[in-house]
C-alpha cells in the first residue's frame, strides 16, 4: 500500500509527511482496486472520508497533485488506466480518467510542478500547467496534459530506455527553472533522468546509474536538485548533477 498526505494551511493544499496534522486528508490505494479518503477526527482518529472504486484491479499508485490545481488526486491501476479525481465545491468529485495509459497496467504517477519552466524568469502570470507522468509495465515513462477537459499524451513517442517494469516516476521540482526533470527508476537496475528544454520538444534520458538491483523509489528534493534513491540493496542514496551533467553521488543515508 502506498500512502500520501495533503494539509490545509491557510487555504492552500500542501504534501506532508507523515505525521498527525488538522483538517488533513490521507489517500490510500490497494490491490482491492479502491482507494480511500480518509479524514481525520478528534483524538486522532482516522474515518473515511469517501471511497473510489473506479478500477478493476489493483490500484498501484496515489499523488496528490500541486496546490494551485486544487483538491485534486490522481491514481494508476494494474488495469491500464489512470483516474483523476478533483474536488468541487459541493463536496463532490469531478472524475476524469486516461484510458490504457499502459495497457499492460500503471505502476506509478507524479504530478508535473504547477509552474511552467521559464515562469518565474520571463516574469509573466501564466495559468498553472496540468501535466502528470506514469510508468508502466511495458518498460516505458509517459508525459499526460490536460487540454480542454481531456487528457493527452504529450510526449511523442513514449519514453523508452527502461528494459523492465518502472516502479517510480518523479517529477522534479522546477523553481520556474528553463527545463522540466523527470527521474524514473525501474526494475532493471537503472535510474534515467529525462529533461526537455521547452514545451514541444523532444525528451532526452541520461543514464543517472545502473545499480544492479531493482531500484524502487525515487524523491527529489524541494529545490530540485538532489534525487534520493532507495534500491534493492536496502540503499538509500542521494545524487547531484555535476556542472559536465554527470550525476554523481554524495552521501548514502545510514537508516
Amino acid at each position: 500500500m502506498m500512502l500520501q498526505w495533503i494539509t490545509m494551511e491557510n487555504g492552500w493544499l500542501q504534501p506532508r509527511l507523515i505525521t498527525a496534522f488538522s483538517n488533513s486528508l490521507l489517500a490510500s490505494c490497494s490491490y482491492d482496486g479502491r482507494v480511500i479518503l480518509w479524514k481525520e477526527g478528534d483524538q486522532n482518529e482516522w474515518t473515511q472520508a469517501h471511497v473510489f472504486d473506479e478500477h478493476k484491479s489493483s490500484v498501484n499508485s496515489v499523488a496528490w497533485a500541486p496546490h494551485e490545481l486544487g483538491l485534486c488526486l490522481a491514481c494508476g491501476s494494474s488495469d491500464g488506466n489512470i483516474s483523476v479525481f478533483t474536488a468541487r465545491a459541493d463536496v463532490g468529485w469531478d472524475t476524469s480518467r486516461i484510458d490504457q495509459a499502459h495497457p499492460v497496467g500503471v505502476t506509478p504517477v507524479s504530478w508535473a510542478p504547477s509552474t511552467a519552466p521559464g515562469a518565474l524568469v520571463s516574469g509573466g502570470l501564466l495559468d498553472p500547467v496540468q501535466k502528470l507522468c506514469s510508468g508502466g509495465c511495458d518498460n516505458t515513462v509517459k508525459v499526460w496534459k490536460l487540454n480542454n477537459g481531456l487528457w493527452k499524451m504529450d510526449c511523442f513517442p513514449a519514453l523508452q530506455m527502461h528494459t523492465d517494469w518502472v516502479r517510480d516516476v518523479a517529477w522534479a521540482p522546477n523553481l520556474g527553472l528553463p527545463k522540466s526533470t523527470i527521474a524514473s527508476a525501474s526494475q532493471d537496475g537503472k535510474v534515467i533522468i529525462w529533461t526537455v528544454a521547452k514545451e514541444g520538444d523532444q525528451w532526452e534520458g541520461r543514464v543517472l546509474n545502473d545499480f544492479k538491483t531493482p531500484v524502487w523509489r525515487a524523491s527529489w528534493s524541494l529545490t530540485g536538485n538532489i534525487l534520493a534513491v532507495a534500491d534493492g540493496n536496502n540503499n538509500v542514496t542521494l545524487w547531484k548533477e555535476a556542472v559536465d551533467g554527470d550525476w554523481q553521488q554524495v552521501t548514502t543515508v545510514e537508516p
